[in-house]
């Protein structure tokens, strides 16, 4: 197929395209604070058919048509590929279904969640194939290989390889939340941080079934050269270094680093907070001390994801958590960090409750937990500082065996 016109189109490869849209002033996204905006990445694949992997969020489906329009006219698709079902994935796909007849490739546990979503569309009587790990798509010069992602993040997750130019379209694997006009990592420097953020942030609960995948990549010989995720930037230039970093981040590799979360109501438990940081800094271990209310919970997460140990501390309040911190540790329990180990502190004044709470939060996500907690009535003096002291030496010290 002859293309003539790709402006507002970006080619990964002959034949491939970016067609995606550009959320430059999204700053939410389901609890994630995206303060860099994000991408909905949609691309085009044409060989003598042509197949469209993903499409966008509803809101920004003409964005994506402008942008395919110009390649192609969208009621000629033969295909469209149904990498992962969530809405900023496949918000477009019923507007999309308006205007063409092409047979949709989805996963099994796919499907359902599609007529969930796109009945009252008509999607029971949409053209559907149902594809599994190795099955292949011969577009006429192009071949698509389709690898269940399990798991990474949803049931129905699935990525793609196309085998002639070695792109990995791999859905919400190595994604980032950037905006930017630019679709790849060597025009926007180091995006390693965004990644980690988005890792801790969604993929972190799954680091087996993402162990999993990464082996049958090996196993089947998908080696690429491209990894296209469905949010931010295409790797090409640091590919080995993210496949890296996925590697350590799912088997849980730390460094000799601590955190120190908290909030505070008057003061006490910010004092405690400060004094067990300044221990762990002067033992020489790196640390990081996080007022949950100046901080957003993703980049708290961000920095747990190499953290060897963490404190969390509360003041009480109504004999129980401080709302901001209960707020928090009901995101680590979803996010179930592993391989950490951490303490509970705070502080009250006619009566405690917030660190037990504190204790029982953690061992419900599967943190191993330091006890006893450290409480200190109203404020702490020297004899409570010193305990703090004390949590910070025991927390430096645990970071080292690591």
């Amino acid at each position: 197929m002859k293309i003539e016109n790709t402006d507002g189109a970006v080619e990964l490869a002959r034949g491939v395209y970016w067609v995606g849209a550009i959320d430059w002033n999204g700053r939410d996204f389901h609890g994630f604070t995206t303060p860099g905006g994000t991408t909905y990445n949609s691309y085009l694949v044409v060989g003598e058919k042509t197949a469209l992997i993903d499409t966008v969020k509803a809101p920004f489906a003409g964005e994506m048509f402008r942008r395919l329009t110009r390649i192609i006219d969208p009621s000629k698709l033969d295909y469209i590929v149904v990498n992962h079902m969530e809405l900023d994935h496949a918000g477009s796909l019923a507007e999309l279904k308006k205007q063409t007849d092409a047979k949709i490739l989805i996963t099994k546990r796919g499907v359902d969640i599609l007529n969930g979503y796109f009945r009252d569309s008509g999607s029971e009587n949409w053209d559907l194939e149902v594809v599994k790990t190795g099955d292949q798509l011969d577009l006429g010069g192009k071949t698509l290989m389709f690898l269940e992602a399990t798991m990474l993040h949803w049931p129905d997750s699935m990525e793609t390889f196309l085998k002639e130019d070695r792109i990995l379209f791999s859905n919400d694997g190595f994604g980032q939340h950037i905006a930017t006009s630019k679709r790849y990592d060597s025009e926007v420097g180091d995006v390693i941080p965004e990644a980690a953020e988005y890792y801790a942030n969604i993929l972190m609960p799954f680091p087996m079934p993402l162990l999993r995948f990464l082996e049958v990549l090996d196993k089947l010989g998908v080696d690429p050269l491209q990894i296209a995720p469905a949010h931010g930037i295409i790797w090409k230039q640091d590919l080995k270094k993210i496949l890296e970093a996925y590697r350590a981040w799912a088997n849980g590799e730390v460094k000799e680093k601590v955190l120190v979360i908290y909030d505070t109501m008057w003061g006490s438990t910010e004092m405690m907070a400060n004094e067990i940081a300044e221990t762990v800094r002067n033992a020489g271990v790196e640390v990081k001390l996080l007022n949950i209310r100046k901080n957003t919970r993703n980049h708290i997460m961000k920095e747990m994801l190499d953290a060897a140990a963490f404190a969390v501390g509360s003041p009480t309040l109504n004999n129980g958590l401080f709302p901001t911190v209960g707020d928090f540790l009901v995101y680590l329990k979803g996010l179930r960090p592993q391989k950490k180990k951490a303490v509970a502190f705070g502080s009250y004044g006619w009566g405690g409750g917030a660190v037990k709470t504190i204790e029982q939060e953690l061992i419900n996500a599967g943190i191993e937990v330091l006890e006893p907690g450290l409480q200190v009535r109203y404020r702490p003096y020297e004899k409570e500082l010193e305990k703090c002291r004390k949590l910070g030496e025991q927390l430096a010290a645990l970071a080292k065996e690591q």
